[in-house]
């Protein structure tokens, strides 16, 4: 056991940074926490997703058709912790916590050295771009978990229990379809294993409905939301050969949509490898990383460009040659789509930072005294991101996962017999999915409501109304709720209305408001 002391630490350490507070921080379920939540929930009650499908292998959810471990994973842990922010984040703080194990185990497997094994471990465990992200319910996390642990495996020899988890991570997050075929690929040619039967079938039955499920539009469904080449783009292709005022076919030659999808897709992926991405500003998206804040601390550059180049150097070593094609393969499924570099596409790279950092330190500091400033500094780094991201990141960014649904169901629930018809804004984003879910909705119930409006509209599924919840567009607000004709009639009804700031009819008194964390208002609630 004393031989495994800091591992254990290390490994305890991770889960109490992930685990403290999950509930509270970031400081409310975003929308698609809340859809695999009721998912989930719904599996669990029913048997069947929230559109009355047994048991799916992809939920149609909002449209965007999400893959079903995490789901499936979540309904496990509602069975032993009801429906809440814990347990919904569960599954992914467990998952960051593995792939801080998993880290250590691998990275001791292929350079027999347990004191860089134990590095890579501690930078999985504190440095931002793994720690945010195992405390937020996300299905990259998941699948970053059975990648690191199928490929330990698989160097070990043990190829079913390999099989069995990179095949479940295909079914966990989407750039694992991407990533996860070319990483065994480059496994093969770099270990080449002896094939067997039970290897094969394996392999067969998670990758083979995979690749049907991708040629189909259902599979297709979340690219489409964030592909390259959407109408807009092809659009500025067309005003670009416009604007060669050369003769025909050479603009067509010049601007097309393989050579535009071919440059940005090379200019996506050499993003991925941007100081600033990494080690500065972080990403865009403020659900995935603390704004300006790095995703790795800067203070590692000097030692990952040192354990890049000891990998070089060495690059005959199986060992190097994995690290480096898993470092080389990781951002190719984010530079297929917008927004890129991102941070929860990319995951994938992980744990390949930390290697390279961890190989860079213990080759320059030899001495145990070098090596204890060091971890020093990464505890200073690490105590500064906390502060920033359990206080700071915490009160001004609420607006970004959608506070004040929570309290303002809380409201609903408390006056719902008082009231013929309650409207809400969609401003927020789905607000019938945070009703269902704070409720909590009986899922049964739910799906045979007979005033359930849902409809499918510019590829996603739009809820209008169900039981006497009645949801709108921000902008209609003042005008709908007091029409004579309709639905929504407010002048011969009681109505409560939960909308944006300033923004309901005459004759409305507000009741309530409801503010971010940051004091400015969210909600403001209205009666007539």
């Amino acid at each position: 056991m004393k031989k495994h002391i800091l591992i254990v630490l290390i490994v305890a350490l991770a889960f109490f940074l992930r685990i403290y507070k999950i509930s509270a921080n970031p400081s409310a379920l975003n929308w698609d926490e809340v859809s695999h939540g009721y998912n989930a929930y719904s599996i669990l009650k029913t048997g069947k997703d929230e559109w009355g499908k047994p048991f799916p292998i992809i939920f149609r959810a909002y449209g965007d058709y999400k893959l079903p471990v995490y789901i499936y994973l979540i309904a496990i842990s509602e069975f032993f912790f009801g429906l809440n922010e814990f347990a919904v984040r569960l599954p992914s703080v467990l998952a960051g916590t593995g792939v801080v194990l998993f880290t250590y185990l691998l990275v001791n497997e292929l350079f027999r050295s347990k004191k860089t094994a134990l590095l890579a471990a501690l930078l999985m465990a504190v440095e931002p771009w793994s720690l945010f992200l195992s405390r937020v319910a996300v299905e990259a996390n998941v699948a970053l978990f059975f990648i690191i642990s199928g490929v330990y495996f698989f160097v070990k020899k043990k190829y079913l229990p390999a099989i069995l988890l990179l095949g479940v991570s295909v079914w966990t997050y989407n750039s694992a379809r991407v990533f996860v075929p070319l990483l065994l690929a480059s496994l093969h040619i770099i270990y080449k294993p002896k094939l067997t039967t039970n290897y094969l079938l394996l392999a067969t039955v998670f990758l083979v409905p995979m690749f049907y499920q991708l040629i189909n539009p259902v599979g297709q469904a979340r690219y489409g939301a964030v592909r390259i080449l959407d109408e807009g783009t092809i659009a500025q292709i067309v005003e670009n050969r416009a604007g060669l005022n050369l003769p025909s076919p050479i603009p067509r030659l010049v601007h097309n949509k393989a050579t535009y999808f071919v440059s940005i897709v090379w200019s996506n992926y050499f993003t991925h490898f941007n100081p600033d991405f990494l080690f500065f500003k972080g990403g865009s998206h403020y659900q995935f990383n603390v704004p300006g804040h790095g995703l790795l601390y800067w203070i590692n550059v000097p030692f990952l460009l040192l354990g890049f180049y000891l990998l070089a150097r060495n690059f005959k070593e199986k060992s190097s040659q994995l690290i480096l094609v898993w470092l080389i393969l990781s951002p190719l499924a984010s530079s297929l789509t917008r927004e890129a570099p991102h941070a929860l596409r990319s995951i994938v790279m992980l744990p390949a930072p930390m290697i390279l950092t961890a190989l860079g330190v213990t080759y320059l500091f030899k001495k145990p005294i070098t090596l204890l400033i060091y971890i020093i500094i990464v505890a200073v780094f690490t105590g500064s991101y906390l502060r920033n991201y359990f206080i700071n990141y915490r009160q001004e960014y609420s607006w970004s996962w959608q506070y004040g649904y929570k309290q303002a169901v809380t409201y609903i629930k408390e006056n719902y017999e008082n009231y013929d018809k309650i409207i809400v804004t969609k401003k927020y984003g789905e607000p019938h999915e945070f009703l269902l879910f704070w409720w909590p909705w009986d899922p049964a119930i739910y799906r045979s409501d007979p005033n359930l409006n849902r409809f499918y509209q510019s590829n996603w599924y739009w809820v209008d109304s169900f039981d006497k919840f009645y949801f709108v567009n921000d902008w209609q607000a003042k005008d709908l709720v007091l029409e004579s004709g309709g639905d929504i009639n407010c002048a011969d009804s009681s109505c409560l209305l939960i909308t944006s700031p300033d923004n309901a009819p005459e004759g409305f008194s507000k009741i309530e408001t409801i503010n971010f964390l940051d004091n400015t208002p969210a909600f403001e609630i209205y009666a007539n």
